[in-house]
């Protein structure tokens, strides 16, 4: 397998590893646009599936903070509980583990807690970050901006859901493709990204 140019950030998936990060039920009235990041987070979830990328799933101190949300539709995945506001600490073991690992495709909340302070320690240790930008939000949307303009400063990748999906894939011959296509012909909802991303703000400037 020829390995990914980190300067294209170009992905595999027999080298990427999806991560999602606390879509727990306390958050749900205070997260903007909570509804719309899990459906998308959902989304990459079913692709993960299909195209057999490893998936983790952490909890921000499960016992105050509630479970992981159903419509995630992560049945079947263990969660990983946690009180440090990254998710590397507590998934050392199973990054060690995979010696083929180049690329973490990055979703969940809080933008400027737990997933900045996850894609920093992932850069740290020399890994390509992959923030799904519309799986991702806050309870401020100033937080959530200057989080994502804080990691793409920090040389990780901003990306929607529905391109890194495509670069997954890659072909339309693949064997999975027509029900991937499904999935991504399903309009995706509304994040206020738009509005975030709208005009030549420095803060997303390159």
């Amino acid at each position: 397998m020829a390995a990914a140019r980190a300067s294209l950030g170009r992905i595999l998936p027999e080298s990427s590893i999806l991560f999602l990060c606390d879509l727990q039920e306390k958050f749900r009235p205070s997260i903007a646009y909570f509804p719309q990041i899990v459906s998308v987070a959902a989304r990459m979830l079913k692709v993960a599936r299909l195209l057999d990328v490893p998936i983790v799933l952490t909890e921000q101190y499960p016992e105050g903070l509630g479970p992981t949300v159903p419509e995630l539709g992560a049945q079947g995945i263990r969660p990983v509980s946690k009180t440090c506001f990254s998710m590397v600490p507590a998934l050392q073991k199973e990054l060690d583990g995979r010696s083929q690992l180049q690329s973490v495709l990055l979703c969940g909340i809080e933008t400027q807690a737990c997933i900045l302070n996850t894609a920093l320690d992932l850069l740290h240790r020399g890994l390509q970050v992959h923030v799904v930008v519309d799986a991702c939000s806050s309870r401020s949307q100033v937080d959530r901006l200057v989080a994502l303009a804080r990691m793409r400063q920090s040389g990780a990748f901003l990306a929607t859901s529905e391109s890194l999906i495509l670069q997954l894939v890659r072909d339309a011959s693949h064997p999975q493709f027509k029900k991937i296509q499904k999935i991504i012909k399903e309009p995706v909802p509304d994040s206020g990204l738009l509005g975030l991303f709208q005009g030549q703000n420095p803060l997303t400037s390159c």
